[in-house]
């Protein structure tokens, strides 16, 4: 298996209606994984990300991360 270099990505939780926390990373499209707990939520994050990346075999779009803006309409 080819190493692959290190990269940072954002990485947005949310907790669903369930009580479950919801991680997705916005570089990685269908990267996602759900866990009842942070701690194990973030262990899921690093395998699904090296996991995409892995199949992907390319380099994420690096954009600069803001913030987050909660509107209400």
């Amino acid at each position: 298996m080819r190493k692959i270099a290190r990269q940072e990505f954002n990485v947005i939780v949310e907790r669903d209606e369930d009580g479950y926390y919801v991680a997705s990373v916005p570089e990685l499209r269908g990267c996602h994984t759900q866990a009842k707990s942070l701690d194990v939520l973030m262990v899921r994050i690093r395998e699904a990300i090296a996991l995409c990346r892995e199949v992907k075999r390319f380099a994420a779009k690096q954009n600069e991360f803001i913030g987050v803006q909660r509107v209400t309409v």
